[in-house]
């Protein structure tokens, strides 16, 4: 579907808040904590692909973080019920992003999409690889014959997915990408200079070295944290799998009208 006309700044925060992309999100405030509490205890389903060491330990310096990034409720005494995501965040972070999008472009670089919620992100990671191939960057095509633990690793509309059971699969894991990266080396192929994604995409991604940018929800700490860190350059706040897939289409256009894509 084409994507709608660009909307102002203004009519994307408002965008963003009536069909809960941010402002009042569906994700709970008791789920955030959990996911928080979990990467602290050293639970590397939730550092999706990132190496934090020891540096994260600590609950509520994460959820200082995510206040910071994210526009969480800071208050570490607020445990149940609704949470937020700041939508000026989320915007402020979509520019970011175009600007290394525009980097991408002017530079004609090698650029590699990737999705771990397809179920929500897909088209906007599709829109983003058509608009940076008309832009002259070269869209990585991935090896052949890829696969995880968790299934196999695809790309479908220029956009590197899992595949399980002829459906594609939603996962944090960190472990598609590295496979990616390290099949493009063992046949001699460059190295993507930039990485757009989510979850565990994104992550492994940044770990491996790569410029990585991507998408995270308020329950998701790792990427920003990689972000404070240096080891993401981008993550935008929002959630990620909303009600429909084309309330996305609105942030999509408003992204790569920053990034002068469209």
């Amino acid at each position: 579907m084409p994507i709608p006309g660009t909307p102002s700044r203004a009519e994307l925060v408002e965008h963003l808040v009536a069909t809960r992309i941010a402002g009042e999100v569906a994700t709970p405030r008791e789920n955030n904590l959990s996911h928080y509490r979990k990467l602290a205890n050293g639970d590397r389903h939730y550092w999706l692909g990132l190496e934090l060491g020891e540096r994260w330990t600590d609950e509520q310096d994460v959820l200082a973080v995510m206040a910071e990034r994210v526009g969480v409720n800071d208050d570490p005494e607020h445990r149940y019920g609704q949470d937020t995501i700041d939508p000026e965040l989320t915007v402020d972070g979509l520019e970011r992003m175009a600007g290394r999008l525009r980097k991408a472009a002017e530079g004609r670089q090698r650029v590699l999409l990737a999705t771990g919620h397809p179920g929500g992100l897909l088209d906007v990671h599709r829109a983003t690889a058509a608009a940076l191939r008309d832009a002259g960057c070269d869209i990585v095509v991935i090896p052949d014959g890829l696969t995880t633990e968790e299934g196999y690793v695809m790309q479908f509309a220029d956009v590197a997915v899992l595949e399980h059971g002829a459906t594609l699969w939603h996962t944090h894991s960190g472990a598609p990408m590295k496979t990616i990266l390290t099949a493009l080396e063992r046949e001699g192929r460059t190295l993507p200079d930039l990485v757009v994604a989510d979850h565990g995409w994104a992550g492994a991604a940044g770990q491996y070295g790569v410029d990585s940018v991507g998408y995270a929800d308020c329950n998701d700490p790792a990427l920003f944290l990689a972000e404070a860190e240096g080891t993401v350059q981008v993550t935008v706040p929002l959630d990620d799998h909303v009600t429909s897939p084309r309330h996305y289409d609105p942030m999509t256009a408003y992204l790569l009208t920053e990034a002068g894509l469209l």
